[in-house]
């Protein structure tokens, strides 16, 4: 039994490493977030055409994700709903392909707190 929880930590190293790795390798191929001002122009425009929505540089959302609580992260984690959660948070294009995704900002950050620490924020 000790040495089952031995071995807890070190799976765990190894997922996120792996999940780490994967996400570094394809995030760029898979969900390509614009880096120019023509590109951004580009996702308004796919707005304007597809919902006649002028000016949109992207559709902005967030999910809480129930979690266990972390050992010792007292409430941390613990957010409005009355659940402990992580947030997940999505920038999506006119045709719902995303654009940005940020995820593990602990549960009792606000909306603001989220997009503020996410990478997309200027």
């Amino acid at each position: 039994m000790v040495l089952e929880w031995l071995l807890i930590p070190s799976l765990r190293s190894i997922v996120y490493d792996t999940c780490e790795a994967i996400a570094q390798e394809y995030t760029e191929e898979v969900m390509p977030t614009p880096k120019t001002q023509e590109a951004w122009k580009e996702v308004a425009e796919e707005f304007l055409t597809s919902w006649n929505f002028r000016n949109p540089l992207g559709a902005i959302d967030g999910k809480h994700v129930a979690i266990k609580c972390p050992r010792n992260s007292g409430s941390f984690y613990y957010n409005y709903k009355g659940f402990y959660s992580i947030i997940l948070l999505a920038i999506v294009d006119a045709a719902y392909k995303f654009l940005c995704v940020d995820i593990w900002v602990n549960g009792s950050c606000s909306d603001g707190g989220v997009f503020k620490d996410c990478d997309i924020f200027i």
